[in-house]
């Protein structure tokens, strides 16, 4: 590197409110590589997404600190890239030997400082005095955190729990300025560490812990063919994070409405060919039950909500999850803002996350804001679901298979086309009423559904 240059540390960036750590996908840099703005350095691989890291400088790469395949935790360098001393720079580095000159009246004024420090420390208070006095403790030797550096009854506590009484009572009295010069005890110190290091909790269960995986004992040893083992997918370690996630903090209840989709049947074959040579997608009535089911919580803002302790925290924008299912794996892609869009809209949306997702293209973004899960189970045949709450949200809502069935209607019976709707709910945010009179108007939507009703 030459004098006009100067390192700038990359460091690992916090890629989502739950991610603590990444992986080292692949680097696309290596040392002495230009580099530009905004262009990537590496892969960086989550446990939601793949993404790439955009460089926010100009310059040339330095150092590579991580390898590929490495975990790095947020917040740590992962390289370096030399860039250009600015003019501004080269102030600094004048400011520097100013500084340095006038370092020596610096170092008067912290003597002054500490002058001021030490008068401070020699003021004890009685229940200090009593302590010290009970303990055989000599007060020079311990460290103190009040002001202007003053002991305090707590300073002494801690220093007896340190171990510090016995040091104090083998120190030599002749030697109490030795305390200027000494460190404090390594013991303190490294519990002090050890203490900022740990990481703050915010509820029972850390996003950074991962599930404990149960052993398996296999019948036979492992030659046998009678079973075979999978490894665990840090996606589907994440999945199994979030349900008992959800399940351990959230009290689940569940209720169910039927619906007569006959109309919606009528509309959507009325339309489906037309739809599919104009916008090269298919019309599927996941995207009508969605516009049923937004108009619904625009009614009902509560199911859009999520549990925040002492508050509850309804949304504004009304950002749907999709339930999209791989063959190994589930994600939830957010359709954002989806009540400022028609049936279409929603229709397009819906066939380009789906697409996303089985092709593995999906962003980070496109999995961040949801606040509302709807799930089609019916797609698999299912008649019937139990979902669990997608964490932190407020319910989640499957939409079942369409059955033809004989129904009574006006003391007549009629086959009509039926379908189940089924909706977990937060049962510390929703209720029963509530949540019946939403899906009572999910039902009235859908059921409004006419051959006439517009697409766009």
């Amino acid at each position: 590197m030459s004098d006009n240059q100067k390192l700038t540390d990359v460091i690992m960036p916090q890629l989502a409110e739950s991610l603590v750590s990444a992986t080292i996908g692949k680097w696309l840099k290596k040392p002495g590589d230009p580099v530009e703005q905004y262009e990537p350095l590496c892969e960086l691989i989550t446990d939601k997404v793949n993404a790439e890291l955009p460089s926010t400088v100009d310059g040339v790469m330095g150092e590579l600190l991580a390898e590929e395949g490495q975990v790095v935790n947020v917040g740590e360098v992962i390289c370096r890239i030399a860039v250009p001393v600015t003019v501004s720079d080269a102030a600094n580095v004048t400011n520097t030997s100013t500084n340095a000159s006038t370092s020596s009246n610096d170092v008067a004024g912290q003597k002054a400082t500490s002058t001021a420090g030490d008068t401070m420390r020699a003021r004890y208070s009685p229940a200090v005095q009593t302590l010290a006095a009970e303990h055989n403790i000599d007060l020079t030797l311990v460290p103190g955190t009040g002001m202007g550096g003053r002991i305090t009854r707590k300073d002494v506590l801690t220093f007896l729990e340190s171990g510090g009484a016995t040091s104090a009572a083998s120190t030599p009295a002749s030697q109490p300025a030795s305390f200027v010069s000494q460190p404090p005890a390594p013991q303190f110190v490294q519990e002090e560490v050890k203490k900022a290091e740990e990481p703050l909790r915010h509820s029972g269960l850390h996003l950074s812990e991962s599930p404990r995986i149960p052993t398996i004992e296999v019948e036979g040893g492992r030659g046998s063919s009678s079973e075979y083992l999978i490894d665990v997918t840090p996606i589907r370690n994440t999945i199994a994070t979030r349900m008992r996630q959800s399940v351990s903090e959230i009290p689940h209840a569940w209720t169910m409405i039927e619906v007569d989709v006959t109309n919606l049947v009528a509309l959507r074959n009325k339309h489906k060919d037309e739809f599919k040579r104009k916008e090269g997608i298919n019309l599927t009535y996941l995207a009508f039950l969605m516009k049923a089911v937004v108009s619904a919580i625009k009614d009902y803002p509560i199911m859009n909500s999520v549990w925040a302790v002492d508050k509850i925290i309804v949304k504004r924008d009304i950002n749907i999850s999709l339930a999209v299912g791989t063959e190994d794996s589930v994600m939830t892609p957010v359709i954002k803002k989806a009540d400022q869009k028609n049936v279409a809209g929603l229709a397009r949306e819906i066939d380009e996350l789906a697409l996303k997702t089985r092709e593995g293209k999906l962003r980070l973004e496109d999995m961040q804001g949801g606040t509302f899960t709807v799930n089609n189970t019916g797609s698999f045949g299912s008649i019937l679901s139990y979902p669990i709450i997608n964490y932190p949200q407020a319910a989640i809502l499957t939409f079942e298979s369409i059955v033809k069935r004989p129904v009574v209607i006006n003391d007549m019976i009629g086959v009509r086309s039926m379908a189940n709707i089924c909706l977990s709910l937060d049962h510390r945010i929703l209720d029963g009423v509530i949540c019946g009179r939403f899906l009572q108007r999910v039902k009235d939507n859908i059921e409004g559904y006419t051959p006439d009703t517009k697409l766009y």
